[in-house]
């Protein structure tokens, strides 16, 4: 990999920190029991869904904007770094929020859940100028690779501290959680400046007229996708097998804490799955350019199936390390092949625009996941039902996968 690749990269090693320390893993435990203290299990459950769900909404009306925007003006890396910012500073902000002030919490968080969202746009948008004529499978899975050992190192100095709080001249663990957040918010921004600095972006200037038209170009990208029908129907396919996995690992601490699990064991777990998944994100890499990507997607689904099984009869925290160890083995690897098959079907020199629908499909499903495992939890009065509940996307995703044709795409993308 050359210097352009490895900056590239080396954004996924940045942004994980909030997917990781804030999305998976503090935030769901600190709202639970220091912001939201006085609401019921159920309660927290749900308000923590609407947030995720409502976040998502704002990504689904942004991301293909933003990518139509980005194609056009040529502002991949600076409509990167604005988004980046916007969720660095939110993140920041989160160290700020005192006990009981929930709503403030959750409006901060539900930004830098944007924030970061929409700066995935941009940024997996660059993969094909970046990857040139290489693997975009491999680097695709490097980048996730080194966000999940970015992000795993980082939180497990942020556990160390919320372990022993003394050691780092900390209160208590309330406190460290708090500096937890601003220790996110340095870390994004330290390793988000190698792509803006050495990873080129395709300059070129729009009159304000022509800037205008950005929605008629959304609405004539939806048009080209659907003559892309490989494309179509794998973006369909994505939508639906990456809700299941986004609710997973939005809800997994919220669902042990809710069946009494230890929230220092929930930790431990995610832990687990952070380091597990850095050389699992590579092998699927390699897997995915030796098999092809669509057969390593369909594998980590046919995973994903069994986890959710195990999750719902799931009864002690041992089974939740071993879950973990499980997610770790497929979660970066299909969310790599993903982008990078997804690069395959799509015209190069539009990817901009084509990844923002990819984004806006990917979040349009986390509108449905959190909300629907909430829901489900109340009304069935049990967390177990919940997340039973999200199988049928999974399974519904295998189906449309198997109708995607690679090669065919690859021709009607005029990438073959």
């Amino acid at each position: 990999m050359n210097r352009r690749q490895w900056s590239w990269a080396l954004y996924d090693w940045a942004n994980s920190a909030f997917a990781t320390t804030v999305m998976a893993g503090f935030f769901p435990v600190f709202f639970k029991q220091y912001w939201a203290d006085g609401l019921s299990v159920t309660d927290s459950t749900f308000w923590l869904g609407a947030a995720n769900s409502f976040a998502a909404v704002l990504v689904v009306l942004l991301a293909p904007l933003i990518g139509v925007w980005a194609d056009r003006a040529g502002m991949k890396k600076r409509l990167l770094m604005l988004f980046a910012l916007l969720g660095i500073v939110m993140s920041g902000g989160l160290f700020l929020v005192q006990q009981g002030f929930w709503p403030l919490a959750l409006m901060l968080y539900m930004l830098a859940v944007v924030g970061f969202s929409v700066a995935n746009v941009t940024y997996d948008a660059l993969l094909p100028a970046v990857v040139g004529d290489g693997s975009p499978e491999k680097l695709s899975a490097y980048g996730f690779a080194l966000g999940y050992l970015g992000g795993g190192l980082l939180f497990a100095v942020n556990v160390w501290m919320v372990l022993q709080p003394q050691l780092f001249g900390l209160a208590d663990s309330a406190e460290a959680v708090r500096w937890s957040f601003l220790m996110v918010a340095a870390w994004w921004f330290l390793f988000s400046l190698p792509v803006m600095l050495f990873v080129p972006d395709r300059q070129h200037q729009e009159s304000d007229r022509k800037m205008i038209s950005t929605w008629g170009d959304l609405v004539d990208t939806w048009r080209e996708l659907r003559t892309l029908p490989m494309a179509f129907t794998f973006l369909i396919a994505y939508w639906l097998y990456i809700d299941g996995v986004d609710t997973i690992v939005r809800m997994a601490v919220d669902y042990g804490l809710a069946l009494g699990f230890e929230s220092n064991d929930l930790l431990t777990a995610l832990l687990i799955t952070q380091f597990v998944g850095f050389p699992a994100a590579l092998a699927f890499g390699h897997l995915g350019s030796r098999i092809g990507a669509k057969r390593g997607i369909w594998i980590a689904i046919m995973v994903y199936m069994l986890v959710v099984f195990f999750a719902w009869r799931m009864q002690s925290s041992q089974e939740f390390y071993a879950l973990a160890v499980v997610i770790g083995l497929v979660q970066g690897g299909i969310q790599a092949l993903s982008r990078a098959l997804f690069s395959r079907l799509v015209p190069a020199e539009r990817a901009g625009r084509f990844f923002g629908l990819y984004n806006m499909m990917g979040k349009f499903a986390a509108v449905i996941g959190p909300v629907m495992v909430g829901w489900t939890a109340v009304l069935f009065d049990s967390p177990r039902a919940g997340i039973l509940s999200v199988l049928v996307l999974f399974v519904l995703a295998a189906m449309l996968l198997s109708r995607v044709d690679v090669e065919l795409g690859e021709r009607q993308a005029g990438n073959h």
